[in-house]
């Protein structure tokens, strides 16, 4: 890692789920819908890190982004549901 400068670990694991299953009351996927299975979802990795499965909307807001937001190369930007990240908000390492 470049001092400053974020990098994901892609050696890090699965620890545990953040928040609800996407299958659960509140994170915007009905159940037995036929959609995408597994989404959405946030996990947390051994090594802190979040991982967030979501919806990719890049192109549709890459004109609309804030002054001062950017999506570099190699990133998406996800969105998930209000209830979804309310969920894992309250299940959130803090700290």
């Amino acid at each position: 890692m470049v001092e400053g400068v974020w990098s994901p670990d892609p050696q890090a694991s699965f620890l545990r789920r953040l928040g609800i299953a996407p299958t659960d009351p509140g994170s915007g996927r009905e159940t037995g819908s036929g959609g995408e299975s597994g989404c959405p979802d946030v996990w947390e990795l051994d090594n802190g890190d979040v991982v967030v499965i979501g919806r990719d909307l890049t192109e549709n807001y890459a004109g609309a982004l804030p002054p001062g937001v950017s999506v570099g190369a190699g990133e998406r930007l996800v969105v998930i549901p209000r209830g979804m990240a309310r969920a894992v908000r309250m299940d959130a390492p803090h700290g």
